[in-house]
């Protein structure tokens, strides 16, 4: 049997156990009393509304994981991908084309098949819980924006990889690595202006006091801003988020119409100090240097593996000369899986690490600890937060330590 396609099928089915294995657990570690910190903050039935929320998406998640790995298997094995190549083989013989064809037959299956999971956790779920104001006409529109990105900016960038692998021999990977770093530096710095207000309204946040204290601080920590902006989150969720993104003078902070609406203004700018924390300690270079690193190690990866006939072969394509290359460059991500679970385990161990120092910069910087701490417990609160996660998926998973950690370090910071 081809040793490729063995050790595909183990990695899949060997991941999708670990994963429910991983979640199933987590359920084992709800804890039916209100911790102490919460208590009189979380009320006994919202608490108990929150584990409720947990159980039904973990169930959820279970099932669906279960039946996209069944699916995907079943694709391989009966030939979906075999059946792509000639469709695209049998429009043109022009690589590139083929290789734009065949992507855009596999996004478009990918999109129809992913249609009902994001249809019933939207308007189910996330409904029965209070938190979907997402209308059709906006989860319409959201699925034909994001296409046409994925078309305008995607095809363009894999048509530009299939003529470095078929061209430039062992140079490719390098100079894949080099176009994909400098398209990704392009778009972080046009996102926040041109991409984002399409899915997003960008307001710029209105004068009187809250606008004030937040420029207050902003200005005494010596960091500038292109703007303070209001998004109306609240079309689609009830969720509460603020961000901070851009670079050079499209850098901005960017807070939700729900978190201005339900925090006070000291929590506020709490909030505002700890995302100035994560640029003044350089948390978004360090990562985007870290994600640069990783893409490069991935292009050298695939180097190796690109040109092997038995990795065709082991979706169903002849493996004969001359090879889609297009194609390698899609099953090479299924070989590529452990090696993508490790580095993730990695960067989320850092983003907790981050995510303490931006904690403890705005403790420093604002009136103490407890602005800080107030806001993050309504947040929990408001987004049905799991207040225990089990320790193991906090390590595989978690970007953000569990509120409750949060809490203690800042105490320790500061123990007033």
């Amino acid at each position: 049997m081809n040793p490729y396609l063995i050790t595909i099928l183990a990695l899949l089915i060997g991941f999708s156990l670990f994963h429910i294995w991983i979640h199933a657990l987590n359920l084992s570690a709800l804890q039916p009393e209100i911790p102490d910190e919460f208590k009189g903050v979380y009320d006994p039935e919202k608490y108990a509304k929150s584990q409720t929320y947990l159980r039904e998406n973990t169930r959820v998640d279970i099932f669906t994981h279960l039946l996209k790995t069944g699916v995907l298997i079943s694709f391989i094995l009966l030939g979906g991908f075999n059946l792509l190549y000639k469709t695209a083989a049998g429009i043109t013989s022009a690589l590139i084309w083929q290789g734009l064809i065949f992507a855009g037959l596999l996004m478009l299956v990918n999109t129809i098949w992913g249609l009902p999971f994001q249809l019933y956790d939207t308007f189910v779920i996330e409904e029965k819980y209070g938190f979907n104001k997402t209308t059709a006409k906006t989860f319409v529109m959201d699925q034909i924006k994001g296409l046409l990105l994925g078309v305008l900016i995607g095809a363009p960038l894999f048509a530009a990889l299939i003529f470095f692998f078929d061209a430039a021999g062992r140079n490719a990977w390098w100079i894949s690595w080099l176009v994909v770093t400098l398209l990704q530096l392009v778009l972080l710095y046009i996102a926040p202006v041109f991409i984002l207000p399409l899915f997003n309204k960008f307001e710029p946040l209105e004068e009187g006091s809250l606008r004030s204290a937040l420029e207050d601080y902003a200005q005494a920590q010596g960091f500038q801003l292109s703007g303070l902006f209001k998004i109306d989150g609240s079309k689609r969720s009830t969720r509460a988020n603020a961000y901070f993104t851009g670079f050079g003078k499209n850098r901005r902070i960017a807070l939700y119409d729900t978190l201005i609406d339900n925090h006070s203004e000291e929590e506020l700018v709490a909030i505002l100090a700890h995302e100035v924390g994560h640029a003044k300690c350089k948390h978004i270079h360090k990562q985007l240097a870290i994600g640069i690193l990783s893409t490069g190690f991935l292009f050298w990866m695939l180097s190796f593996f690109i040109r092997e006939p038995d990795l065709y072969r082991a979706f169903g394509l002849s493996g004969e000369s001359p090879l889609p290359l297009y194609a390698g460059l899609i099953f090479f991500s299924f070989l590529y899986t452990p090696i993508s679970a490790v580095l993730g385990i990695l960067t989320s161990i850092l983003s907790r690490k981050f995510e303490y120092e931006a904690d403890a910069y705005a403790v420093k910087t604002t009136r103490g600890s407890e602005a800080l701490i107030s806001g993050l417990k309504k947040l929990s609160v408001d987004n049905l937060s799991n207040l225990t996660p089990h320790a193991w998926l906090v390590f595989l998973e978690y970007s953000h330590p569990p509120v409750l950690q949060r809490i203690h370090a800042m105490r320790k910071v500061d123990p007033v």
